[in-house]
C-alpha cells in the first residue's frame, strides 16, 4: 500500500543523499570554522501531498482522517520541509550524517489547506557550539499564497563534536511524574518505522533495516521522533481535544530512542505531555501543549 507513495518523495531522498554527499567534505571543520546566524532564508513553493497519502499518514499515526477533510496535518510537515532544513543545515561547518533530532516546536497559527501549492521557507536561527557538541535550530513556516503563514515548525538538532575533559555531571534522567494520567496506550508494530518512511520520505535505513540499525548500536529499528510526536499529537486529540485545530502548539523532546516493535502509553500532567512504557521511568518523548481553552 504505502510503498506507491514513495514515488511523492523525491525531494526527501534526494536531500539525504545529497546530505551524506556533502558530509564527506565535512569530515573536519576547519578550526574556528562558524556558521552564518541567522543564515540564508530558504524559499520554495512544493506541491501539497495527495489526499491518499494524507489519508495513509494520518491511519498509521493512530489519527481518524475525517478530521482532516480539506487541510493538512500538521504534523506531515517534514513531507515537504525537510530538504529545505537539511539546505538549511548545510550551513554548518560540519557532517550533517552526524546530525541527531532533537526535538521539534510545532505552531499551528490557521489551519494548513489541502490541495493548494504550499509557501515553505526555512532559515538556521541559532547555532550554540561549545567545542563538544553543536546545537542547532532551524525555522521552517508553512502557507499559502492567500495565507502566508499557517505553520511554525522550529526543527531543534545536535551533533556531537568530542568528549570533553571535565565535562559537567550530567543531570539526573527526567521521568514520567507518578500523577501522571494515562491517557492512551498504543501498539507500535515492528513496520512503522518503514511506514512512516514511506510516507514522508525519511528512508533512513535505521528506521526500517534491522541489520543497519544494529550496526548503528541500537538494540533494533528505531521509530522516527517526528513519528512519535504525530502518534502523541493525534493521541493528544482523540483523549482530550476532539478537533486537530484545539492544539495550537506542540513542544517536544525526543528523549531516547523508541525500539521497535513497542507497546507505550501517552500520559499527561496538566499541559505535559509523555510517550513512555509508564509512570515513573525515562520517556521516550516529553514536552508541553497549548490549546485554544
Amino acid at each position: 500500500m504505502t510503498i506507491a507513495h514513495l514515488m511523492e518523495q523525491g525531494d526527501n531522498v534526494a536531500a539525504l543523499l545529497g546530505a551524506a554527499w556533502k558530509s564527506r567534505e565535512k569530515r573536519r571543520a576547519p578550526a574556528g570554522a562558524k556558521a552564518e546566524v541567522p543564515g540564508p532564508l530558504i524559499s520554495r513553493v512544493v506541491r501539497a501531498p495527495s489526499p491518499a497519502l494524507v489519508r495513509d499518514y494520518v491511519r498509521a499515526v493512530g489519527g481518524d482522517p475525517r478530521h482532516y477533510a480539506g487541510t493538512l496535518p500538521p504534523h506531515l510537515f517534514p513531507q515537504w520541509a525537510f530538504p529545505l532544513a537539511a539546505e538549511a543545515l548545510d550551513g554548518l561547518p560540519f557532517p550533517l550524517t552526524r546530525v541527531v533530532n532533537l526535538g521539534c516546536r510545532l505552531t499551528s497559527h490557521v489551519p494548513l489547506p489541502s490541495g493548494a501549492p504550499l509557501e515553505v521557507s526555512a532559515q538556521l536561527s541559532s547555532v550554540d557550539d561549545d567545542g563538544a557538541r553543536v546545537v542547532s535550530e532551524v525555522r521552517v513556516v508553512t502557507g499559502t499564497r492567500e495565507v502566508p503563514v499557517c505553520l511554525e515548525a522550529l526543527m531543534r538538532t545536535y551533533i556531537p563534536l568530542a568528549k570533553r575533559a571535565g565535562a559537567r555531571r550530567a543531570r539526573e534522567p527526567e521521568t514520567v511524574p507518578a500523577d501522571a494520567v494515562e491517557l492512551s496506550r498504543q501498539r507500535v508494530r515492528a513496520g512503522a518505522g518503514r511506514e512512516f518512511a514511506w510516507l514522508t520520505g525519511d528512508v533512513n535505513p535505521i528506521h526500517w533495516v534491522p541489520s543497519y540499525a544494529r550496526a548503528a548500536g541500537f538494540r533494533g529499528v528505531i521509530l522516527h521522533g517526528f513519528g512519535t510526536l504525530a502518534r502523541a499529537f493525534e493521541g493528544l486529540v482523540q483523549a482530550r481535544l476532539g478537533r486537530p485545530p484545539r492544539l495550537r502548539a506542540l513542544d517536544v523532546r525526543f528523549a531516547r530512542p523508541l525500539t521497535l516493535p513497542a507497546d507505550v502509553g501517552l500520559y499527561t500532567r496538566g499541559h505535559q505531555v509523555f510517550v513512555a512504557d509508564g509512570r515513573g521511568v525515562r520517556p521516550y518523548l516529553s514536552g508541553d501543549f497549548q490549546t485554544d481553552e
